[in-house]
């Protein structure tokens, strides 16, 4: 219903319309990205799914869009020293038949015909779940469940260890043990289930799965901050590119959605990338949490009106996932900009 605008020449087939509404997300998506290292890429599926794209498509198109930005963040936190090699190479391996079992799951459901609906069912617990856990850190203000924008300036000897994440540490003694950057000590097992657990929501939900194996390093292996989001993004990398193929080879991969996400986003990240250097993450936190609630909200109406064949209701949804989106990427712009003649007034106050 929603993907029947008209056609043109378009870009792989894909109408202008469509392909500018693709660019436009893109940008969203990419200002989120690049600012709190996890962003709206989990939006991409349920947003196509909504638009009428079988789930196949839906999901190896969001896997190589989360692919494609995922290398260009991962060379900026190469950079800087924030990338375990070590774990990442552990947690591929998990990760890669999480989300061989993943795919599978989705290619099962589709020939049942209950795909898209389980897929969106999970998108909204998934969404839900993460989106009142962040709101209520926001809320609390106890500094959790964003990204320490001040995390090249600290030692990683400086970061606490979750009081669940040493629990962990200290029960799970199963060999082989492993050190990771901060001295971290910790089972072979335990990173091993949580990449297995985080691949297999990415093949079945096409997302990078860093808004939940990010928290998942922090608190379930205790890895410091800039370690996990580093690290995360280079195993995106081999996850989002190894989904692509896989998806790819079942013609599950759309170039007319992802080239335009991929441009819209490739200039939103850099957006997103020179707000941290002026912006605080705790102070919009609560709206990325809101972000995440709407977007479960919105999946869920989506999905209501399509089982009942409400196109209204189809639409309502569609606007939410994306205005979600929208009205978090305005705040991170805007607090930038706030920040920015802030500074300038109070260097201009200072030399007068």
């Amino acid at each position: 219903m929603l993907s029947s605008f008209p056609d043109g020449l378009g870009l792989f087939g894909t109408s202008p319309e469509m392909a500018a509404l693709f660019v436009g997300f893109g940008l969203v998506v990419g200002v989120l990205f690049g600012f709190f290292g996890m962003g709206g890429s989990f939006l991409v599926t349920p947003a196509l799914l909504m638009l009428d794209y079988p789930a196949p498509v839906a999901v190896g198109s969001g896997m190589a869009f989360v692919f494609g930005t995922a290398v260009i963040a991962t060379l900026k936190h190469h950079d800087l020293g924030q990338v375990d090699y070590k774990l990442g190479a552990i947690m591929i391996t998990g990760t890669t038949i999480g989300i061989e079992a993943g795919r599978a799951s989705v290619y099962y459901l589709e020939s049942l015909g209950l795909a898209g609906g389980v897929i969106s069912v999970a998108y909204v617990v998934l969404l839900g779940g993460v989106g009142a856990m962040v709101t209520r850190d926001a809320l609390k203000n106890d500094g959790g469940g964003g990204i320490d924008h001040e995390a090249a300036d600290r030692d990683l000897s400086e970061y606490e260890i979750p009081e669940i994440a040493k629990t962990i540490q200290r029960t799970v003694r199963i060999p082989p043990m492993v050190t990771l950057r901060g001295d971290v000590r910790v089972s072979a097992w335990v990173i091993t289930a949580v990449a297995f657990a985080t691949g297999l929501l990415s093949g079945f939900l096409g997302v990078g799965g860093g808004f939940i194996r990010m928290p998942a390093m922090i608190y379930a292996i205790g890895v410091p901050v800039p370690v996990a989001v580093g690290t995360d993004l280079f195993e995106i990398v081999f996850s989002g590119g190894l989904g692509s193929y896989l998806y790819g080879q079942g013609g599950g991969v759309d170039l007319g959605i992802v080239a335009p996400l991929l441009f819209g986003s490739a200039l939103g990240a850099r957006v997103g990338s020179a707000a941290t250097a002026v912006v605080d993450a705790d102070g919009i936190k609560v709206y990325f949490g809101g972000m995440l609630l709407a977007g479960a909200v919105a999946v869920g109406i989506g999905e209501i009106g399509s089982y009942i064949g409400n196109s209204l209701l189809e639409t309502v949804g569609l606007v939410l996932v994306i205005g979600a989106a929208v009205v978090v990427a305005a705040a991170v712009i805007y607090t930038s900009v706030v920040s920015l003649r802030t500074t300038r007034s109070r260097q201009a106050a200072t030399a007068d």
